[in-house]
């Protein structure tokens, strides 16, 4: 797990650090510059999106494993424990849209 995790941030720095020289442009080639780091702009927010996705999940799938695992351990505070998840859940998906407007607009 924590070796997938350096694995992603290696990445986005990589990806962050290329996108720099990419989106330089001469003097002279104004509209084709612009038109290009309108489409870097876009492509930047997908993999943001993207990122925003796969924490979600990750996030939303240790909350469910975990209240598995205490309902298996105590089936009498299952209700309890469905509803913490619930809740648990709903933050973390809600924190996710705002994330993924950002990365969007």
């Amino acid at each position: 797990m924590i070796q997938a995790l350096r694995i992603m941030c290696v990445t986005c720095v990589v990806v962050l650090a290329t996108a720099v020289p990419a989106l330089a442009q001469e003097g002279g080639a104004a509209e084709e510059g612009a038109a290009a780091a309108q489409a870097a702009g876009i492509s930047l927010g997908a993999i943001g999106a993207g990122i925003t996705i796969i924490g979600a999940a990750l996030g939303i799938g240790k909350i469910g494993a975990s209240a598995v695992e205490a309902i298996a351990r105590q089936p009498e505070a299952g209700g309890k424990i469905q509803t913490a998840m619930i809740i648990a859940a709903a933050l973390i998906e809600g924190a996710t849209f705002f994330a993924l407007i950002i990365c969007l607009i």
